[in-house]
C-alpha cells in the first residue's frame, strides 16, 4: 500500500493522536479494497480525503472527513448501498456516512462490505477514464477565515 501523502500527514497533525490514527486506519481500509484509487485531499473546515477511480472529485465513491473526536467514512452514493447491518447514517438523497469513533468501529460487521459495495457502484460500466492511484492535495481557504468583500 502506498504511504500517506506528506501534506495529508501535515494537515491531520492538528488533531489528537487517536483521531489521526482513526483517519489513517480508514484510509488504509479504503486502499486495501481499492489500491488503484486516486486520493484527493481537501482542507476546508475539516480535512477530507476523497477516493476516486477517475481523478475527479465528482466521481468519488468514498471519502473520509476528520473531526475533533471522530472520523466519518462517507459514501457519495450511500443511499444505493445495501446496508443490512444498518451502519449508514444520513437522510440526504445520496450521501451517507459511518461515524468512526474508535478503532473497532472500522472492523464492525458490514463496514468493509460498504466500501466494497461503493467500489462496485463506482466500477459499473460507465465508460469513465481510469486514473492511476495518486494523491492530490487541494487546500481551500478555511471557512473560519474572514472573506474579502
Amino acid at each position: 500500500m502506498r504511504p500517506p501523502n506528506p501534506e495529508y500527514l501535515r494537515l491531520i497533525a492538528r488533531y489528537d493522536e487517536p483521531v489521526r490514527k482513526l483517519a489513517l486506519a480508514a484510509r488504509k481500509l479504503i486502499l486495501e479494497e481499492a489500491p488503484q484509487a486516486s486520493e484527493l485531499i481537501y482542507e476546508v473546515y475539516t480535512i477530507a480525503a476523497h477516493f476516486t477511480f477517475t481523478g475527479k472529485a465528482g466521481d468519488a465513491f468514498v471519502f473520509t472527513t476528520t473531526h475533533t473526536n471522530w472520523v466519518n467514512l462517507g459514501f457519495n452514493y450511500g443511499s444505493l448501498l445495501p446496508d443490512p447491518q444498518k451502519r449508514l447514517q444520513g437522510e440526504g438523497k445520496w450521501i451517507r456516512h459511518v461515524r468512526i469513533s474508535k478503532p473497532g468501529d472500522l472492523e464492525a460487521p458490514g463496514v468493509r462490505e460498504l466500501v466494497g459495495s461503493a467500489i462496485a457502484v463506482a466500477e459499473r460500466g460507465d465508460g469513465k477514464k481510469k486514473a492511476a492511484g495518486a494523491s492530490v492535495v487541494r487546500t481551500k481557504a478555511s471557512a473560519s477565515r474572514s472573506r474579502r468583500t
